[in-house]
């Protein structure tokens, strides 16, 4: 084998997984049909369950102080300002959830920090031109090279080559009734301190946000046609009614149509759909890029240790399935910048196979004061963690929930996945008085 892993993408998807197989010491190449990093923001909300993440992959110190939490909405009609309001008023961070609310960052920003820490440079524009598996595993060309590896994993967005080239489905629908136009662009005449908006209807539907850490702003606007600075501007000129708002240049500019469409498996033998490759939905609610890197934090730990291959699809796609529906709900409901539910922080997402009250097998593992440290810092690694309390022990896995709670039950588990007690570590822990 040439390596262990193929990464096909760059994206956040991508990066993080090839950040989670770096801390492993598992052989990886991750690539890029693109000539250089994507420099537009796309997805600029990063949720709490993201952030932990992070945490644990150690990067989260300059992601926070990289973003911005709770910028006030402002919503005008011309120049009166007709209200403001905090999404996420009131979320403040707790001992058990230490990251409470979702933090503006956008997303070249976020790629940035993870290839800054990765141990190897990105393969641009060294695209994937074909690949076959067999029982061991993956051949695959890229650029002009042959390359063999024991799994591919197709992060390479929802055109994705590695998607079409199994012949996996993408079901669901294209809503040409909801159309954005999309854009970085720098803005004299509107402080940076508040998330602008206007319209009095979802056709007429204008918003300006500042992006934390740059100069710049991210347009957004219900409407139509090829992008261009003149368009934008004539926009902002017809929904506003002022003229001192302008628009001096664009960094990045696109017309987003939006698609609501899942793959019909995640999983073809050796080849795995993470991201946008595997589910596109509307941009409302700041889930996709948040997604994507659970995709891949789900995925990294089973690819490295060789187990639990199934549960990947298993575990992701019904999160998948939930996630296009929410942000439908939220993208359909006339009020996208609505005071946000818990769930779409992704704090209760759960792989649970049962029910019952209380911490269950499949739960995320929440933070906490202990004598010992805070627990997300006792869990941070690559391994499953055995937290002894006083009252009775918690497996852990890498990736931070729970996979089995009292001594039967581990043993149990350790029995049906032996490879797991191979990367295994047992703390002892007493609560913080």
């Amino acid at each position: 084998m040439d390596t262990q892993v193929l990464i096909i993408g760059a994206g956040p998807t991508g990066l993080t997984l090839a950040l989670d197989l770096s801390r492993r010491g598992v052989p990886f190449r991750i690539v890029d049909a693109s000539s250089a990093p994507f420099a537009g923001s796309r997805g600029k909300g990063l949720q709490p369950r993201s952030m932990e993440v992070f945490h644990d992959l150690g990067v989260i110190e300059p992601v926070l102080a990289s973003g911005r939490f709770h910028m006030t909405m402002r919503a005008y009609n011309g120049r009166e300002v007709l209200r403001e309001w905090d999404v996420h008023e009131g979320r403040h961070p707790t001992t058990d959830r230490p990251y409470a609310s979702t933090m503006l960052i956008p997303q070249f920003r976020v790629e940035q920090i993870l290839r800054e820490a990765l141990p190897q440079p990105v393969e641009y524009g060294t695209a994937l031109t074909s690949f076959s598996q067999d029982d061991d595993g993956v051949t695959a060309v890229i650029g002009s090279e042959t390359v063999r590896a024991k799994y591919l994993v197709g992060c390479d967005g929802g055109k994705s080559f590695v998607r079409k080239r199994l012949g996996v489905q993408f079901v669901g629908e294209t809503r040409e009734d909801l159309r954005m136009l999309v854009g970085d662009v720098r803005v004299s005449g509107l402080d940076r301190e508040h998330w602008h908006s206007w319209g009095g209807s979802p056709d007429r539907w204008l918003a300006l946000c500042p992006l934390p850490g740059t100069d710049l702003f991210q347009f957004q606007a219900a409407g139509d046609g090829e992008p261009s600075l003149e368009l934008y501007q004539r926009i902002v000129r017809e929904r506003t009614g002022v003229d001192d708002v302008v628009l001096h240049d664009a960094t990045w500019m696109s017309l987003y149509r939006t698609n609501i469409r899942m793959a019909d498996r995640f999983r073809t033998g050796r080849v795995f759909l993470a991201g946008d490759a595997a589910h596109v939905h509307s941009p409302a609610g700041a889930q996709g890029m948040n997604t994507g890197i659970q995709d891949a934090y789900n995925l990294g730990w089973k690819v490295a240790m060789e187990t639990l291959l199934d549960t990947y699809e298993s575990e992701r796609k019904p999160v998948a399935e939930w996630l296009l529906g929410l942000t439908t709900k939220i993208m359909t409901s006339g009020d996208p910048f609505a005071k946000r539910d818990d769930e779409t922080l992704q704090l209760s997402l759960s792989y649970r196979t049962s029910d019952g009250p209380g911490l269950q097998p499949g739960d995320r593992m929440p933070d906490g004061e202990t004598e010992q440290g805070r627990i997300f810092d006792l869990l941070r690694g690559p391994d499953f963690v055995t937290l002894d309390f006083p009252d009775g022990p918690v497996l852990v896995r890498p990736d931070g929930y729970v996979a089995a709670i009292g001594r039967s039950a581990i043993d149990a588990y350790f029995g049906a996945h032996p490879v797991t007690q191979l990367h295994h570590r047992r703390v002892a822990v007493r609560t913080a008085a």
